[in-house]
C-alpha cells in the first residue's frame, strides 16, 4: 500500500515549527494536479499558492509568436505562486503541471497574513524565493551554452530530484517546449543517452538506469543549484 497523503511531504510544510504548522494545517486543501493543468496564465489572477507533494511544476516564459521556454521546476521542495508574497500579484510566467500528482492549496489570503506575522515561515518563504531565483538564473545560463544533451541531463536530474522517482512519463515534444530547443534535438540527445545506458525511453516513459553517469554528463548548472537548495533550505530540501 502507498503512504497516505500529507502536507509534511512538502519540505517547505514539513520544516516549519509546530505551532506554524499546525496553524496553516485547517486551510491545506489537498488537490490533483493532472498533466498539463495549467496552475495559472502569465498576468492572470492568482487566489492560491500551491505546494506540490508528488506532483512537478514548470515555470515557463511565453513569447507572443505562443513560443515557450522552462525558466524553473518546482515539486515537493518548494511552492508556485511566490508573486503573492513578494508583493506583485501577478507574474509574466505561466504555471503548467509537467508531472502529475498531487499537492496541497492554500488560499493567497491566508498565505499574506501569515507571512506578515514574520518569523519562520517568512524566512523559510525568503530563501526558497533566492534557491528559485539560482536555478532561473543557471537555467538561463543552460540554456545559452550547454549542448542539447547536457540541458536535457539536468532537466532529467531536476526534475528526478523532486518525485523520488526514477521514471517519468513525458514526452519528446513537450520536453523540446520546456527546453525551448526543437524536437529532432532532443530525440537525438535522448538517443545518445539510450545507447549510452543512462535511460531507457519508451512511449512517453523515461526511466534513469544510471544516475552517476548522468550527472557526470551534465553541465555545473545542475550541482550549482542543488547546493544553493541545500545551504538555504536545509533539511527542508533534504534530497
Amino acid at each position: 500500500m502507498s503512504p497516505p497523503h500529507t502536507p509534511k511531504q512538502n519540505h517547505l510544510l514539513a520544516a516549519l515549527p509546530a505551532a506554524d504548522y499546525e496553524r496553516l494545517l485547517p486551510h491545506l486543501e489537498r488537490v490533483s494536479l493532472p498533466l498539463g493543468w495549467v496552475v495559472y496564465e502569465a498576468g492572470g489572477a492568482q487566489g492560491y499558492v500551491y505546494f506540490p507533494t508528488t506532483s512537478i511544476v514548470s515555470l515557463l516564459y511565453v513569447l507572443e509568436d505562443g513560443a515557450s521556454a522552462e525558466i524553473a521546476v518546482t515539486g515537493n521542495d518548494g511552492l508556485v505562486g511566490i508573486a503573492l508574497f513578494m508583493g506583485g500579484e501577478t507574474t509574466p510566467s505561466r504555471a503548467v503541471v509537467q508531472c502529475a500528482g498531487y499537492g496541497y492549496r492554500l488560499r493567497a489570503s491566508v498565505l499574506k497574513r501569515e507571512f506578515e506575522r514574520g518569523g519562520p515561515l517568512q524566512l523559510l518563504l525568503l530563501r526558497y524565493t533566492q534557491a528559485l531565483i539560482t536555478q532561473m538564473s543557471q537555467t538561463a545560463v543552460c540554456n545559452r551554452h550547454p549542448s542539447v544533451e547536457q540541458q536535457l541531463c539536468r532537466w532529467l536530474l531536476l526534475s528526478l530530484d523532486r518525485v523520488r522517482s526514477n521514471e517519468l512519463a513525458m514526452t519528446q515534444e513537450l520536453i523540446a517546449n520546456m527546453l525551448g530547443v526543437r524536437r529532432e534535438g532532443v530525440t537525438e540527445a535522448a538517443g545518445k543517452l539510450q545507447k549510452a545506458g543512462l535511460i531507457h525511453y519508451s512511449r512517453g516513459q523515461i526511466t534513469v538506469l544510471d544516475r552517476p553517469q548522468l550527472e557526470a554528463h551534465v553541465c555545473e548548472c545542475y550541482a550549482v543549484v542543488k547546493r544553493e537548495y541545500a545551504r538555504l533550505l536545509g533539511g527542508a530540501d533534504s534530497r
